[in-house]
């Protein structure tokens, strides 16, 4: 459950942002007449959300159970990637969205009628089919033993209200947070967590049979953390720790998880390293 709230709440406050820099800028900008076109946008992208998440929920429901297993893994896995991206992609333009999203806001107001509702629906839309695709594989990753998704989907759902309730109160000033220092450290956690949602993936491929080694097992310790337990249950639902985890599984994590995460922090060091200043322009002597 804490895994999925802090997917929501990262997710969410990612896309509460982009739609509050869209409409601070307009209001700034005097163009209030505007913003109806925006909520459209916003409108229709949550929409193509859910519809998303409602096919990847209740779709495979009449497959077999190899084809379920081997099309969850398989998405299991796209999503890792797409959340890899996701977590690079705003390391590295965190500082320069603000003055990306107005630039496509000045020339959409210029070019028609449905262009601002087309720049919010994809600003957001991206955010969101990602957000679904990677909250349904968490989900399916941190079932408990019975099969129930109630817990995860209510954290998610609480985090991406948090979010919700951030992005107000960004847009009305009540809230100042560094959110450099809030995508780091969540950055860091979704790695974590994405690796478990990535070895949950090549578990679901190895009980379709498309992988080997179901039965080769890196360790077991399901006597000492039972999976119904109130540990097994926290480390399930936090880290998707498996207490039966095969040999495949164990590499994957490792293999995805230590150069993700180094590579990660790297990249944050870069950005908050000071820059050298700039030299003073050297006068040519006569």
């Amino acid at each position: 459950m804490l895994a999925n709230y802090l997917i929501g709440l990262r997710e969410g406050l990612e896309a509460s942002l982009i739609v509050v820099i869209l409409i601070a800028y307009l209001v700034k900008t005097d163009r209030r007449h505007l913003i109806p076109r925006l909520w459209v946008g916003v409108g229709a992208a949550i929409l193509v959300s859910l519809g998303f998440g409602a096919l990847l929920t209740f779709g495979p429901r009449n497959l077999t159970f190899e084809a379920q297993e081997a099309l969850g893994g398989t998405l299991s896995i796209v999503a890792v990637g797409f959340v890899t991206w996701m977590v690079f992609w705003m390391a590295s333009h965190a500082r320069g969205l603000s003055g990306e999203l107005r630039g496509k806001i000045d020339t959409a107001a210029d070019a028609g009628r449905f262009s601002l509702v087309l720049v919010a629906f994809l600003a957001v839309g991206r955010e969101g089919l990602e957000t679904a695709l990677f909250l349904w594989a968490a989900t399916q990753a941190a079932a408990s033993s019975d099969g129930s998704t109630l817990q995860p989907l209510l954290g998610a759902l609480l985090g991406l209200l948090t979010a919700v309730a951030m992005g107000f109160a960004f847009y009305k000033g009540v809230l100042k947070i560094n959110l450099s220092k809030f995508f780091a450290w969540t950055g860091a956690i979704l790695i974590v967590v994405a690796g478990g949602v990535l070895a949950y993936g090549v578990h679901d491929l190895q009980e379709a049979g498309i992988l080997p080694g179901l039965n080769n097992l890196a360790f077991d310790v399901s006597a000492q953390i039972p999976p119904d337990s109130f540990v097994g249950t926290l480390l399930k639902g936090t880290l998707n720790f498996s207490p039966a985890t095969t040999w495949l599984e164990a590499i994957a994590w490792v293999a995805y998880v230590v150069p993700t995460m180094t590579l990660f922090l790297r990249k944050i060091r870069g950005n908050t390293a000071p820059r050298p200043a700039a030299a003073s322009p050297v006068s040519a002597s006569h």
